[in-house]
């Protein structure tokens, strides 16, 4: 076992993290956006090996998300233990603040309920304080709210219930700070800390706000930064201490059609009260991203992240997601593989368009390189069924057997939608499926997400599909890969079957 890790400790979009630490075990949420189910949760005992134990929200609770909502959803959570509860809040920022709790982070989550309704607040947290008042950070999307750079303090009820005034600006990022987001509060020492990302997800820093009252004032201090590495943008996470003094940082790096990556920092308390996250940067108080460092003062546990899938269930992982909230039928009866059933294709402008599918079943991208491989075996009933295997973003490509009028093909339906959102699809023949409609799928990614499709009849060799394809990331989120079923029908009683979905990571 090296006594070193190296970052990212997650290659895969796990954005907008946030810690907790209870006794030995650590907990990270995450933004989900418009995903279904939602809020991810992830476990780990060493800070470095993680996996993915559970998602907070089965079910968006609007209405809107029976249709495909890029970039919206569930944005920027934050994860607290108080009175005997596992608290997370978080916002939909179209629609308010909200709050889910358990006493088994493991097991069924409250439902979410709406602390505050409003357009444009975003990124909620909570501190409970020593004498049993509780309050709440926040900022603004400046797209809905019209405010921007800025966080507001707002005294809440203790139970989470309610919020008991309006609220105050306690903080203008304005001149200093743009884009100030993503508020993290703490107390530590004393005083009060607000852990908070600006400059943008690109190329902004982490600052750090320090102040004896609640009510201010706020001193600030811009605590990591990219500096002379090729981490980009190091910012918006989570501070954790540990028994045995230590303290660290978990944040993401915005890595394009990879999405947001996890990294983590040593962190560290100056002989001046302030943190330095990261190694020695290039300016006093100011660290930058370690790319290699000594591993935490933790047993060694070895675990990872989902990606292979056996279905053994008949239904699928943790590590799936919709687009959009499912419906029931979506997933046919089985007990071994999966069933997928062809749900009607959606349209843009009355053409069929996998970018709006909400039933396409997918996950994140797990490593820069990896290959995927799936076995499906069609069942369609009539013209217009289709199945396979896809990569998604805003850029996007699926691999898929189509039945038309006369044979089952194999075809390439490849698409994008423009800054205008304008939707352009294509689909193009591949070849005519004489031996039956059983066959394998498999899509290697390379550097940069150039994708290279393949496919092969049982114990045949694999045949290379041309041209390649270049993946794009999706609304605020990276690339995803899947599978999915649908027809042109409204009504189809297809469906194909999936006996597995292996994964191997370069």
């Amino acid at each position: 076992m090296s006594l070193y890790y190296k970052n990212p400790i997650i290659h895969a979009d796990y954005a907008d993290p946030d810690i907790l630490r209870t006794n030995g075990d650590f907990w990270m949420v995450s933004s989900s956006f418009n995903h279904v189910p939602g809020l991810p949760l992830l476990h780990s005992r060493d800070l470095i090996h993680w996996t993915l134990v559970n998602h907070l929200v089965p079910r968006l609770p609007f209405a809107d998300y029976r249709a495909v909502q890029p970039g919206k959803g569930i944005w920027a959570p934050s994860i607290r233990f108080h009175a005997g509860q596992y608290w997370v809040f978080f916002s939909i920022p179209d629609n308010g603040i909200f709050v889910c709790h358990s006493t088994d982070p493991l097991g069924e989550w409250s439902a979410p309920y709406c602390l505050k309704k409003i357009s444009g607040w975003i990124a909620p947290c909570p501190l409970w304080d020593d004498d049993g008042r509780a309050w709440l950070v926040h900022a603004f999307a400046y797209s809905r709210s019209g405010i921007k750079n800025k966080l507001q303090l707002i005294e809440m009820a203790p139970d989470a219930s309610r919020l008991l005034d309006d609220g105050r600006i306690i903080f203008d990022g304005t001149p200093s700070h743009p884009t100030l987001e993503g508020p993290k509060l703490y107390k530590h020492a004393g005083e009060y800390w607000i852990f908070a990302p600006a400059g943008g997800v690109k190329r902004g820093w982490q600052t750090v706000l320090r102040a004896t009252s609640l009510q201010g004032p706020w001193q600030s201090r811009d605590v990591l930064h990219q500096g002379q590495t090729s981490i980009n943008g190091p910012h918006q996470g989570g501070w954790v201490a540990l028994e045995n003094g230590e303290h660290w940082f978990i944040h993401f790096q915005d890595k394009g059609l990879y999405g947001r990556v996890v990294h983590l920092q040593p962190l560290r308390w100056l002989d001046d009260g302030w943190p330095l996250i990261g190694g020695p940067g290039d300016e006093p108080g100011k660290g930058q991203p370690v790319l290699l460092y000594r591993r935490p003062n933790l047993p060694y546990s070895s675990c990872a992240i989902q990606a292979s899938d056996n279905f053994a269930d008949g239904h699928p992982g943790k590590q799936w997601q919709w687009q959009a909230n499912p419906d029931a039928d979506w997933i046919g009866p089985g007990r071994s593989g999966l069933t997928l059933r062809c749900a009607p294709l959606a349209t843009w402008e009355d053409k069929p368009a996998l970018y709006t599918t909400p039933q396409l079943l997918l996950q994140k991208f797990p490593a820069e390189r990896f290959s995927v491989h799936c076995a499906i075996i069609s069942n369609f009933t009539q013209s217009g069924d289709e199945s396979g295997l896809v990569v998604y973003g805003e850029r996007y490509a699926a691999l898929i057997l189509y039945q038309d009028q006369e044979n089952l093909q194999l075809c390439l339906r490849h698409g994008w939608i423009s800054d205008h959102g304008r939707v352009t699809e294509h689909q193009v023949p591949v070849a005519h499926l004489n031996e039956g409609s059983c066959l394998e799928l498999a899509c290697d990614v390379g550097y940069d997400g150039i994708c290279q499709f393949r496919y092969r009849h049982a114990r045949k060799a694999w045949q290379l599909v041309t041209p390649q394809f270049a993946a794009g990331a999706g609304k605020w989120v990276g690339a995803k890969i899947g599978l999915y079923a649908a027809s042109t029908h409204h009504h189809s009683h297809g469906n194909a079957h999936f006996g597995h979905f292996t994964v191997d990571c370069k």
